[in-house]
């Protein structure tokens, strides 16, 4: 059974929809799924704008690392970098936690909606890790490096009313997936031709960008992936209790 979905739900507005409730961890088979879904739609006529959304309490709450070593990390990446370079507007909907990875996820699309007591956070730094999925670039984009910094040194949760606030999402509504299908709408009615052209000018550093990040993110990750730090993140946010780093 597919864990990915896709709908045509309005006028040249197509919905790209994760199945994995209730927290839609990823893996490289479900990035494979999402890249393929939406890359598919740079062939499709009647389609001009996606909404990428997800079943369940969250959006994302990110990777599913289990006995996951550097190649397979680097595997994901290979798929996440997929997505960011399609020709297809996508305006994500966040509801829930869009959390490490997930919150990867939510930026590699153009657009965001969040629901108001959505949970945005970077909490790598929280896990003895180090952040993800193009978050190198994408996040300083959104927010400014400056915020970038506090929000990865610290990995403290935004709410989907302070991530409006700050640029993490474009809006906040009760039912972000109703509001995402509005706004991609209103992308879709725009000139089919044009609005591709657009984004590929507009997105040309980004993907260079994000692809150099990968690497490197990659790189980071695997170095810390065996570290006794690392080891005691995942296993105090599986307790729900402060983490006691080492430094080792």
């Amino acid at each position: 059974m597919s864990d990915v979905a896709v709908e045509t739900v309005a006028d040249r507005v197509a919905l790209l929809e994760m199945r994995r409730p209730p927290n839609n961890f990823f893996d490289e088979a479900l990035l494979t799924e999402l890249a393929d879904a939406l890359l598919s739609f740079d062939e499709e006529r009647d389609v001009s704008a996606v909404v990428l959304c997800a079943q369940g309490k969250h959006f994302c709450a990110g990777a599913d690392l289990r006995g996951m070593g550097a190649a397979g990390i680097r595997r994901v990446y290979r798929q996440a970098l997929r997505l960011f370079s399609g020709r297809t507007p996508v305006v994500a909907a966040v509801q829930g936690g869009a959390i490490g990875g997930g919150l990867g996820l939510a930026l590699s699309a153009d657009f965001r909606i969040a629901a108001p007591g959505a949970r945005l956070t970077a909490n790598f730094a929280k896990l003895g890790f180090h952040q993800g999925f193009g978050l190198s670039v994408t996040l300083p984009r959104a927010v400014g490096p400056q915020r970038a910094q506090e929000l990865l040194y610290t990995g403290r949760s935004v709410s989907g009313e302070e991530a409006s606030a700050i640029g993490l999402c474009d809006a906040v509504a009760d039912d972000p997936r109703e509001a995402a299908v509005e706004f991609a709408g209103r992308i879709a009615a725009s000139a089919p031709l044009s609005v591709p052209s657009i984004r590929a000018t507009l997105r040309r550093s980004l993907v260079s960008e994000v692809s150099a990040a990968l690497d490197l993110e990659a790189d980071a990750q695997a170095a810390l992936l065996g570290t006794a730090d690392f080891a005691e993140g995942v296993a105090a946010s599986i307790a729900k209790r402060p983490p006691h780093f080492t430094g080792s």
